[in-house]
């Protein structure tokens, strides 16, 4: 093999054992992909060669970030990779545990788009990157830090990727050392396999077999139907879409097609066939304003040559295809695409905007042929928002600030986490004085 494994793990005990941060913790981004499953299986294997007692003074978070919309298909390739990790750390002495990061209920991707009828990411305006991504990942690197003041990022990022990316590792780098400065405080990048070439990464993953267990035939399959790339770890804006022939989520709308869900759907996932149904309507949906778009708006103003949010039918619609889909998947596959806690929320941001003909669970039994009895809910959410517009008639401005705070509440209410809602209700109530008063 012309990779050199043992000066690569070399370099990873080096980095580990005697550089000034001795007890710093690693996070290492992981995917489940070729790249950050490199990185992984280096690290565990140099670490192994660590005597047990040095090994332990430094912990290693294995973090991957689901957004909630991740294809299907990688997710549950994924977890069983996670699991087996999981488990075999401990039974080989690792310093290392699994964590996941999400998207905290509010800015769920059904949550935006349905409930308050965000348009469809594009490559001008992707809000999803931050929200799905970028905030549930910074929390964690952030809560890493207030323990141990500083963090260093192992990432599976490489030149050889593309021209852009080699671009990015060189600008960011120091010559003659390993890390690179974070935007975050204290945080730094550690890269080690920057220099490795894709066929390179190939070649190691077919030869040397995961330390956690079973083998790589899996996730070369994968690759192969879906003719895929990873999605990395996002921890920045400059990480590009995931969504052109990468793994990444199936309602990706910043490309023009999704390269990997038509290669699975080519190569035997014809279950697959409704999201890809769903996703090319979330594209017509926004392309097509006209017709779906509402023309002012969401505070209230019109601009020339802008469009608002979809209109309440057209987010009814994504919805009723979105539960099609899911009782369709869910008889086979046993799938989730929306749960019952982003359907709560939806239906309290419906009630806000004043949409009180249509309910979610009107199309939910309509589609399941069952009962889903959001009754009491419906009826509280509906009299919260009659008694708000009434208590705040002569200051009408109050209203939209005061619905936040009442979504925020409700949403931990739903994930039954209470913690921080002292905290995040403070920051909003910093951000509105701001707001109200621009000149301090």
């Amino acid at each position: 093999m012309a990779l050199n494994i043992q000066y690569l793990e070399a370099e990873i005990i080096d980095q580990f054992l005697y550089s000034d941060e001795s007890n710093t913790p690693w996070i290492i981004g992981f995917s489940g992909g070729k790249d950050s499953t490199m990185v992984l299986q280096l690290v565990w294997n140099a670490l192994k060669k660590i005597d047990p007692i040095l090994r332990h003074k430094r912990h290693v978070y294995v973090v991957c970030n689901d957004t909630l919309v991740e294809n299907p298909r990688i997710v549950k390739f994924i977890n069983s990779t996670l699991d087996k990790i999981q488990k075999a750390a401990p039974k080989q002495d690792m310093p290392i545990t699994v964590h996941g990061t999400r998207p905290v209920l509010e800015d769920s991707f059904w949550v935006k788009v349905i409930g308050l009828g965000y348009p469809a990411p594009n490559k001008i305006h992707r809000w999803c990157t931050d929200r799905l991504k970028i905030h549930p990942t910074t929390k964690f690197i952030l809560e890493t830090i207030k323990d141990s003041k500083e963090a260093i990022i192992l990432l599976g990022t490489r030149s050889d990727e593309s021209a852009k990316r080699a671009e990015s590792i060189k600008k960011h780098e120091v010559r003659g050392q390993r890390l690179r400065k974070h935007p975050l405080p204290n945080t730094f990048v550690y890269a080690p396999i920057k220099d490795v070439t894709t066929n390179e990464v190939w070649q190691y993953l077919n030869q040397v077999t995961p330390p956690w267990g079973g083998t790589h035939k899996e996730l070369v399959t994968l690759y192969r139907n879906a003719n895929s790339g990873d999605c990395p770890l996002v921890i920045d804006t400059t990480t590009p879409s995931c969504g052109n022939s990468r793994f990444g989520c199936w309602v990706c709308t910043v490309v023009n097609k999704d390269k990997s869900m038509e290669g699975l759907i080519e190569n035997g996932e014809e279950w697959m066939l409704p999201l890809s149904e769903i996703r090319n309507f979330l594209v017509e949906a926004r392309d097509n304003p006209e017709i779906w778009r509402d023309d002012t708006r969401r505070n209230g103003q019109k601009v020339e040559g802008s469009w608002g949010p979809y209109k309440f039918s057209t987010r009814a619609e994504i919805l009723k295809r979105v539960l099609k889909a899911q009782k369709q998947i869910q008889e086979t596959e046993g799938i989730e695409l929306i749960t019952h806690q982003e359907l709560v929320l939806i239906q309290y941001y419906w009630f806000r905007d004043l949409f009180f003909k249509v309910k979610v669970s009107d199309i939910y039994n309509r589609v399941y042929k069952n009962r889903l009895d959001m009754g009491k809910q419906e009826e509280k959410f509906k009299q919260e928002n009659e008694l708000l517009r009434k208590s705040c008639k002569e200051e009408p401005k109050d209203v939209e600030f005061i619905q936040n705070l009442l979504a925020l509440q409700k949403t931990k209410t739903l994930m039954m986490k209470k913690r921080g809602l002292l905290d995040d209700i403070e920051n909003r109530l910093d951000q509105y004085i701001d707001e109200l008063n621009p000149a301090k």
